[in-house]
């Protein structure tokens, strides 16, 4: 077998030490190589190439913005491609690894993919396209993206992407009421359009995120096997914020409300905006845009897990 690592030496929690046990744990069972990326998009690269290569395997280690990379290159020819997938986590959350059942911890996740090659196990998973980009558990449109962009700016100065970075970029967005004021349209082909939405949370499966060990679930009915999942606010007034927040902090999350809008397991939609807005795919923030069409896209990449 073929395969190739693509390791991220710049993901929170990948070390040399790791991936020099990593490369010696799979090169003993398979024909390894090792790809460092080097760039935004690299790893894209990386894999776009290995499909057009017949490689049989890519193996990530890094955090959930390389697994997206790598998606969107595997995906680049077609959906589901010759070439599978395994993840070994390596970056600060690890959504799509630890919704998948994968250990957090690089050298357990390493041992699951050797023993789903000697079973010769894997798993089919649907992913979610916004526009022309693959996701693998999330976007968002709004509030959300926003607090990502502030992450994103904090780690460019050289701070760590650590739960409480988070939680107070989380903060200080709130807080700025103009970027606040948001009209977001949900519009789907047979349904009436849903306005005056102030931000929409798109999700793949369940969670949405983890804040530290604890699963983070605004839509926590959606999975890998349906549609997608949308959870929107009409309103960020401060009363509909904290009952929101408590809901899908709650152990056994069932959010709703007089505000909220929930759809479950749709396949197709589209948001649009007078005004441009943040917007990110499984944690990496795009930009702003005005306008994205969402779709569900089953059966679409092969997982070693």
């Amino acid at each position: 077998m073929r395969a190739i690592l693509v390791a991220n030496p710049k993901a929170t929690t990948t070390h040399q030490r790791t991936l020099d046990v990593l490369t010696r744990a799979l090169g003993s069972a398979m024909d390894l190589t090792v790809e460092p990326t080097g760039h935004r998009g690299h790893a894209a690269d990386i894999a776009r190439q290995a499909v057009l290569s017949g490689v049989d395997l890519v193996v990530t280690l890094g955090g959930d913005g390389t697994v997206n990379e790598v998606v969107n290159g595997l995906l680049s020819e077609g959906v589901l491609p010759n070439t599978a997938l395994a993840v070994v986590p390596g970056g600060s959350t690890n959504v799509f690894a630890r919704a998948l059942g994968i250990p957090n911890e690089p050298i357990e996740a390493t041992g699951v993919i050797l023993e789903a090659l000697r079973e010769d196990r894997s798993r089919t998973v649907g992913l979610g396209l916004a526009d022309n980009r693959y996701f693998t558990f999330c976007a968002g449109f709004g509030l959300d993206a926003a607090v990502i962009r502030r992450v994103e700016r904090s780690r460019r100065r050289g701070r760590t992407a650590t739960p409480g970075l988070y939680f107070s970029s989380a903060i200080a967005q709130y807080m700025n009421r103009r970027q606040r004021r948001t009209d977001l349209t949900l519009r789907r082909a047979t349904e009436a359009d849903e306005p005056g939405l102030s931000l929409a949370i798109v999700q793949n499966t369940a969670p949405w995120t983890y804040l530290g060990n604890r699963a983070v679930n605004p839509n926590p009915d959606a999975s890998f096997e349906l549609g997608l999942d949308v959870l929107a606010l009409r309103g960020l007034g401060l009363p509909t914020t904290l009952r929101t927040v408590g809901q899908i902090f709650s152990r056994e999350p069932d959010p709703h409300g007089k505000r909220m809008l929930r759809i479950h397991d749709v396949s197709e939609f589209t948001l649009e905006t007078p005004s441009a807005l943040a917007f990110q795919v499984d944690g990496d923030y795009l930009g702003e845009r005005r306008r994205v069409h969402f779709q569900s896209v089953a059966e679409a990449l092969r997982i070693l897990c």
